[in-house]
């Protein structure tokens, strides 16, 4: 007995629907690092046996051994953004029987021979956001597998990232149409090429309004101890600003909490809209307006890929470009939800 179609092969996913066990299960059964006295494991073996099951296997040089492992290029490890994106390339690697080895190259002095010593350890490699110079990622390639996360294109890659631009333009279009005049965006657009893609939404919903920009970004990290410097900087200045694009929601949490605690009114005096929808987000007062993207599926997505190309997938080059979400709450002056956050309002931004 064959697989799902008539004349195709069977899949570890249709061994795993037999036997009633995930996909991990079926490969840890297979290559027997499971108990052979189980009922799980004499299940699973019926199962391939019954549907003539084969696992597609990789031409190899003889010295060439398998390692059941994917690495992961991050810049850190800190912060929800981290933890969502990890959680899904963790999941979907643990249904094909694979686990990851993580590398953050915050404050490490040669990041390229940290990632080309990690690449000797693992059968393929996803490099997240601006880690590694695309020369570095390039060479990789010539070996293994690589997918990119949240960056532009590199020959030989799959990519795997979200959309940007066009949410942050509507974003701040948004603002505008609120009649906020003097915008300033808060985040380093040099630091990673998913935060250019948003400076750049900010510069084109300007551009379409026929307003200038008032200011150059304020150039600081992601993280919530900048987030509490740039608030400290509005009320010490005091400078003409009525309304703040975060290149992500751990900045506008930490200007809004601290603002409140000098008695700035959000959004009255001041509005404050985000980027990532964390939890924390629609629990604040007001409910912070923000972008929400898809940051499970892009590692879920990217861990598939790895996988396909493992498998055996000589495709060319994928981009893959997930949708993103404007979610609408009072920080930006919108009014609040009469009952409670689950009457957020989510809209959907159209892709040009």
């Amino acid at each position: 007995m064959s697989g799902s179609g008539a004349g195709e092969p069977a899949t570890i996913y249709d061994v795993a629907r037999r036997a009633g066990v995930s996909t991990a299960t079926v490969s840890r059964v297979l290559r027997g690092t499971t108990s052979n006295r189980t009922e799980t494991h004499a299940r699973v073996l019926a199962a391939a046996r019954d549907l003539a099951y084969r696992p597609v296997r990789r031409p190899r040089l003889v010295a060439d051994t398998r390692h059941e492992a994917f690495g992961v290029v991050v810049p850190e490890l800190e912060g929800p953004y981290y933890a969502a994106l990890v959680q899904g390339m963790e999941s979907a690697a643990a249904e094909g029987g694979q686990h990851l080895m993580l590398l953050a190259t915050h404050q490490r002095t040669d990041v390229a021979q940290a990632v080309r010593d990690l690449a000797t350890s693992v059968d393929a490699l996803a490099v997240a956001q601006g880690t590694v110079p695309d020369s570095v990622v390039a060479s990789l390639t010539r070996k293994r597998p690589v997918v990119v996360v949240s960056r532009a294109p590199v020959p030989g890659c799959d990519t795997v990232t979200a959309e940007c631009v066009d949410s942050a333009e509507a974003l701040t279009a948004h603002l505008l149409g609120h009649g906020r005049r003097h915008l300033v965006f808060v985040g380093d657009p040099d630091r990673a090429p998913d935060v250019a893609e948003r400076y750049t939404g900010f510069r084109h919903a300007h551009a379409a309004a026929g307003l200038p920009l008032r200011r150059p970004p304020l150039r600081v990290p992601l993280v919530e101890g900048a987030g509490i410097q740039v608030a400290e900087e509005i009320l010490r200045r005091r400078v003409k600003v009525d309304g703040l694009v975060c290149a992500n929601d751990e900045l506008a949490l930490a200007v809004m909490r601290r603002l409140a605690q000098s008695g700035v009114l959000v959004p009255d005096d001041l509005a404050v809209v985000g980027w990532d929808d964390v939890m924390t987000a629609r629990y604040m007062t007001p409910g912070l307006t923000t972008v929400r993207q898809p940051t499970r599926e892009l590692g879920r997505l990217a861990v598939s890929r790895l996988a396909a190309r493992l498998g055996g997938d000589a495709g060319a080059d994928q981009r893959h470009l997930l949708a993103s979400a404007l979610v609408l709450r009072a920080s930006c002056g919108c009014p609040p939800p009469a009952v409670s956050a689950a009457e957020d309002r989510s809209v959907r931004v159209r892709r040009r």
